[in-house]
């Protein structure tokens, strides 16, 4: 087995679904190292961990167990997906020092994207499996142990979150691999991972169990939990609203993906999902801006977030960092900046308003930018301040951090912009570990906004166009309102409209507001190709991205030219290949999806 070592954790990386069941350390980060052949194990009692049978009589110990490892990630195997959700899309570039900085590239060309490249994403897989075992454990410590120690009603309780988890942790498997192998806690209790086949289940029944978890969580878990950070009912009706959303477009393929695919009975959970949620105590936070700071981290935008703190908060040596976001702090801003997570010149451009509404047939047909103190007759939506780093403007709103060009660490590949929304302000500093460093922010699973985006593609897709156009223009003057605070110094380069009816007439109209403010709205959180699958527009979308992109220039420099390589195919790169070593671990188990060799 390999060991690799990162920093201040040990980890294993190439392994198959038994070393799930190695010794597990309460609190999520650390644990024993493990020694395996094979068919031998080495029977030695480890040190510094806590015995199985002690560990699984304390049930409650064993849910904050499984919430641990929502937090437990690596910039190697980012949960929250950011080199498969963004820089796979036309919203971001890797960055770094060039192609070949950490193995992701071939996530932003496709065309050379197999099962064995980028090999990070066996840690990836490796590490989801490692979380749903946490889950399966804390089930079958509740069912044992749980309404002796904790009592029948917190019991129930404490299953809704474990199975809200192990449903999270699963939503993204499917989402990245199509068909994985459901590894539940009979599975665990049988000991038959090595026997679970990844087409046991179609890509649609595997959907079908996530969304029973999120029921059940659902059904069971309180509307509000006294502890931050616990699951509750409105995040299980958040979740189950964004599983058939998923559902209702197709099954992911282009061929059977689509407008043409839509399935109204999952609009209508939608619907009926997103209701709960809407008449919640959760809703749009004042200003734009204020969401991506740490100050604002569980406020009522925040529906469900992994938790995140900072070394001074919980007075320890990194506190529970966000790893995940380690490489994407500005270069030369931080003291570790990698300058990792780019945004393209397209969306940038993507940002242009005309009358104050988005220019959707030609805003691509030039490249502008803005420049602070220098407005021109091309104007912005304000979310492009608070979403992007440029030359000439304060970073993250602080004047004393003005960005430059030097601020590229590879103009030539990557460009001069820079990811703003999963960092703090650089005064207020970081947790820093050379020659890493790591922030305090939380990574949202599900805000509010993005949940009403749903209710707004569910009401256009059964007929109710102006609910949708309402839904969408509270979202626009929420944006529009977002200047004074933190974006002043770009207040003579903003414009931004309310949609007037006219632009909600048709399905086909209206669809494309859709697009493009959810486009607008969530730029570089993670999820754009995620966004442009769910509609079957992938394919189209990112070849003419990258027919344009190649050619881009920013003040005379050009970048991005690796695009010339790059190329989408549909009826395969939908989703990702299922990793090498895991295909061969038990050679014949898996499947391999299609067109991966």
């Amino acid at each position: 087995m390999n060991i690799k070592i990162m920093k201040k954790r040990i980890t294993t990386v190439v392994v198959g679904l038994s070393t799930i069941l190695a010794p597990l350390t309460l609190g999520g980060v650390g644990g024993g190292l493990l020694l395996t052949s094979c068919n031998d194990f080495i029977d030695v009692e480890p040190q510094g961990v806590i015995s199985e049978d002690l560990a699984m009589s304390q049930p409650d110990e064993m849910v904050t167990s499984a919430y641990a490892k929502l937090g437990d990630d690596w910039y190697t195997y980012p949960f929250n997906l950011w080199p498969y959700g963004d820089v796979s899309s036309d919203d971001a570039m890797k960055g770094g020092s060039g192609t070949t900085d950490t193995n992701y590239h071939p996530v932003e060309v496709w065309s050379t994207l197999t099962a064995s490249t980028p090999d990070h994403m066996d840690e990836l897989w490796y590490h989801f499996y490692c979380s749903i075992s946490r889950c399966n454990r804390a089930l079958v410590s509740l069912a044992e142990y749980g309404n002796a120690k904790l009592g029948e009603e917190t019991t129930k309780i404490r299953e809704g979150e474990v199975r809200f988890l192990r449903a999270h942790f699963y939503f993204k498997l499917v989402q990245m691999w199509y068909q994985v192998p459901w590894v539940d806690e009979e599975v665990y209790k049988n000991h038959t991972e090595e026997q679970t086949p990844n087409n046991q289940f179609t890509h649609e029944e595997l959907m079908d169990k996530i969304v029973a978890d999120f029921k059940f969580a659902y059904d069971v878990l309180p509307v509000t939990q006294a502890q931050g950070g616990r699951a509750n009912k409105i995040a299980a009706a958040a979740y189950l609203a964004k599983c058939y959303l998923t559902m209702a477009w197709g099954d992911g393929y282009e061929a059977s993906t689509g407008v043409s695919h839509i399935n109204n009975s999952y609009m209508q959970e939608v619907l009926k999902y997103t209701e709960v949620v809407k008449s919640s105590s959760y809703g749009y936070l004042e200003d734009f801006g204020d969401i991506f700071l740490p100050e604002y981290k569980n406020s009522k935008e925040s529906i469900f977030a992994v938790q995140h703190s900072d070394y001074q908060d919980d007075n320890t040596l990194y506190g529970r960092a966000n790893w995940s976001n380690m490489l994407n702090g500005c270069w030369g801003i931080w003291s570790c900046g990698w300058d990792f997570h780019k945004p393209t010149q397209n969306l940038v451009n993507a940002f242009k308003t005309k009358d104050g509404l988005p220019m959707f047939n030609d805003y691509n047909n030039k490249t502008d930018y803005p420049i602070k103190g220098i407005p021109t007759a091309q104007k912005w939506d304000p979310r492009l301040f608070h979403t992007v780093g440029m030359p000439s403007f304060p970073y993250k709103y602080e004047s004393q951090y003005t960005m430059t060009k030097d601020n590229s660490r590879t103009p030539n590949t990557y460009g001069y912009y820079a990811s703003m929304k999963e960092v703090p302000q650089r005064s207020k500093g970081e947790t820093y570990d050379n020659p890493w460093q790591a922030f305090a922010m939380n990574d949202y699973v599900l805000r509010y906004t993005d949940v009403m985006l749903m209710r707004a593609e569910a009401l256009i897709e059964t007929g109710s166009l102006e609910e949708a156009r309402n839904i969408i223009n509270d979202i626009r003057q929420r944006a529009k309102n977002s200047v004074a605070k933190h974006i002043a110094y770009a207040a003579d380069q903003c414009d931004i409209a309310l949609y007037p009816a006219s632009y909600f007439q048709t399905k086909e109209q209206a669809r494309q507001c859709l697009q493009w403010e959810r486009r607008l709205e969530l730029a570089m959180e993670n999820g754009r190709y995620f966004d442009l699958r769910r509609w079957g527009i992938a394919s189209q979308t990112l070849n003419k991205f990258f027919e344009k992109e190649k050619d881009v220039v920013y003040d005379g420099q050009t970048y991005a030219q690796y695009y010339k390589d790059a190329h989408f195919t549909p009826a395969k790169n939908e989703y990702f290949p299922l990793p090498y070593i895991q295909l061969y671990y038990v050679p014949g188990l898996y499947t391999q999806n299609k067109g991966y060799n």
